[in-house]
């Protein structure tokens, strides 16, 4: 028989699932409004299946979670939540293979479907959260260490306009640009416009069409 715990405290979202999760053949339902109340349902039912919304529970942190998880191994869970930060599902997903990962506001086949999966004991990723976390990803592989100001005059310079162009365009000092330049060059560890130019090419600010060397 299989076991569910929906520990969700938005109301018409529990009911919701629980009217999904009673379709499932030979199917237990058991309900929990607190880490506690959670924890002592998974005592007795430690290979159920955990239905939660954890930006609506009492898990202070992504840490709890996971020692809960961990704590009863042969429980699967999945997370279904309005909004889930991209470091959130990073962790959760790194950590443990025993989370799923649906939006609610995704389409209702993609709950059907993460139940199906996990009936199978496999988990489900949507798509929404495999796009947050590539994201997140790319971003922590290559991470943003000039500002937005910075960047444009980064191109700026790529693109071969001195300083007092600069200036003029962004109606700014020379010696405020100037600023900007010791700064970009300060935080890219460089020395001289010319390895400007080859960062801006690396972080496809500039085309190689738009610099001059």
């Amino acid at each position: 028989m299989s076991k569910y715990i929906l520990a969700d405290n938005q109301e018409l979202t529990r009911y919701a699932l629980e009217g999904i999760v009673s379709q499932v053949p030979e199917s237990s339902v058991f309900r929990a409004t607190d880490k506690a109340g959670l924890v002592e349902l998974l005592k007795k039912h430690e290979n159920a299946v955990v239905l939660l919304d954890y930006t609506l529970f009492d898990f202070a942190d992504e840490d709890q979670l996971l020692i809960v998880a961990e704590r009863f191994a042969l429980s699967e869970w999945i997370l279904i939540s309005d909004e889930l930060t991209p470091k959130f599902l990073r962790r959760v997903v790194y950590a443990s293979h025993q989370f799923s990962i649906v939006f609610k506001d995704g389409p209702l086949s993609e709950v059907r479907e993460a139940l199906q999966v996990v009936s199978l004991h496999q988990r489900f990723i949507s798509q929404r959260a495999l796009e947050v976390i590539i994201n997140q990803q790319q971003e922590d592989d290559h991470p943003s260490i000039l500002t937005e100001t910075e960047t444009e005059i980064v191109r700026a310079i790529a693109q071969g306009k001195t300083t007092k162009e600069i200036a003029n365009e962004r109606f700014s000092s020379v010696h405020t640009i100037t600023t900007h330049r010791k700064n970009i060059f300060r935080k890219l560890g460089i020395n001289t416009a010319h390895e400007v130019i080859k960062y801006a090419l690396r972080a496809g600010l500039v085309d190689s069409s738009e610099f001059y060397i």
